[in-house]
């Protein structure tokens, strides 16, 4: 009785060893590659799935790389995975070597082709990143490496992801951390960045300076031209005032001669009047001189006299 009792505690117990061996729960976003005798069967979905105990056996493969070990399992994460590559020297196009550190996000699209098409898909991805990433980087220089890390990180991702398409992953991006020239290199640019500091400052400094020149000799001419215009203005309307006045004068000539010519036409005796005008210019002639103290009467100033006061009669009738 006791060694029924023990057999079928033994036969319970292989049942739930065959059961838990049988039964095989996947977690979201992961898979496993089950082998049955050696050869692929199939690839499990998320949720309870049954394989043959001791027949079906999952699939062994590389899934991360820590401190340089691979550390292997039989689940396969489908969700994207980021790879933190180690700092590797690489050399630009005019021969300076230069440290970059790289971050590479990528996704497992088909499980079958990771496990049988790549013996170690991390390894492979890194090697492959790093050779990658010395052709981009040989074909620059050192001045387009470190202004062109979005155009780096383009043309890694499409070789990357064409590369990869094999084993059945997907390079969603590629970003370069950092990238770290020679010290001597990193004062050279300094050096270099200072003086085409100076350079522009000595350029701003003379823009301004000509513009200041310009400015003042704009002042200049505008000061010269407004002073021209001034004394224009200023000989326009000083000859407009002579010219007016000489009117006014020549207005009051006339209208005292033709006042003259009505008293001379009136008098019965117009000879005193034309010879008593002969007789004052001739007097202004005498004494207009400078050196003239001496002033002269004609020796018939009585004539003169009466010549004059015929004048008055005329302007009295």
């Amino acid at each position: 009785m006791e060694t029924t009792i023990w057999v079928l505690i033994v036969i319970v117990i292989c049942v739930l060893i065959l059961a838990k061996k049988s039964l095989v729960i996947i977690p979201q976003s992961e898979t496993k590659v089950i082998e049955r005798l050696g050869k692929y069967h199939a690839t499990l979905q998320p949720g309870i799935n049954i394989i043959l105990p001791f027949i079906d056996c999952p699939k062994l493969i590389a899934t991360s790389v820590r401190g340089g070990r691979y550390y292997y399992s039989s689940s396969i994460d489908l969700r994207e995975q980021v790879y933190d590559f180690d700092k590797q020297n690489v050399i630009t196009k005019d021969n300076v070597q230069t440290q970059i550190n790289a971050l590479l996000y990528f996704q497992i699209v088909d499980p079958f082709k990771s496990v049988y098409e790549i013996n170690n898909l991390p390894n492979a991805i890194e090697k492959l990143t790093q050779t990658t990433l010395r052709n981009i980087i040989g074909e620059l220089e050192l001045d387009e490496t470190l202004t062109s890390r979005d155009t780096i990180n383009t043309k890694l991702r499409a070789v990357l992801d064409d590369a990869t398409n094999k084993w059945g992953v997907k390079v969603n991006r590629v970003e370069l951390q950092d990238i770290n020239p020679p010290e001597s290199v990193l004062q050279a640019m300094e050096k270099q960045m200072q003086a085409e500091r100076n350079k522009r400052a000595t350029i701003l400094e003379s823009e301004a300076s000509k513009q200041q020149a310009i400015l003042i000799s704009e002042g200049d001419k505008m000061a010269v031209i407004n002073q021209a215009e001034a004394k224009k203005q200023q000989a326009i309307l000083e000859a407009e005032g002579q010219a007016q006045a000489h009117i006014r004068k020549a207005e009051a000539e006339a209208k005292a001669i033709e006042q003259i010519t009505a008293a001379v036409q009136k008098s019965s005796n117009p000879a005193n009047y034309l010879l008593a005008q002969k007789y004052i210019d001739m007097l202004k002639e005498v004494a207009s001189g400078d050196k003239t103290k001496t002033v002269y009467l004609p020796y018939e100033a009585s004539n003169l006299m009466g010549s004059i006061g015929g004048i008055k009669d005329l302007f009295k009738g």
